[in-house]
């Protein structure tokens, strides 16, 4: 089984930055690739961005490139989204994803953008 455990959620006024984080455990092997979603409320859930663990090879939702940055630190099993300049319409709750052939998610983290 796998684990996620979401950090580093929070009010944040429009502009500012925060930095989440996704922490792994229980089943390394086999993990394709670890990323975020988020749901607004009232909204459905929708990707935000991904990183395949072996290549380092990183997707984003148009809504937030050149904004937010996805990294890995192997070592620790964890996966990061720097989110800068960010935006009101940026409020949700954030869940961590991972995909070892099935898909995992944590338990979501809030991040609230003030105006």
């Amino acid at each position: 089984q796998v684990q996620l455990v979401e950090s580093g959620g929070g009010l944040v006024q429009a502009g500012g930055s925060l930095r989440l984080s996704c922490a792994a455990s229980g089943r390394t092997f086999s993990r394709y690739s670890m990323g975020w979603f988020r749901q607004a409320p009232g909204k459905e859930r929708e990707f935000v961005g991904s990183i395949r663990w072996s290549t380092g090879y990183t997707s984003y939702a148009d809504s937030v490139k050149g904004r937010f940055t996805i990294s890995r630190d192997n070592a620790k099993n964890t996966v990061y989204l720097q989110m800068n300049s960010l935006k009101p319409e940026d409020t949700a709750v954030y869940y961590c994803h991972a995909y070892y052939g099935m898909d995992y998610w944590g338990k979501g983290t809030l991040v609230t953008v003030s105006s």
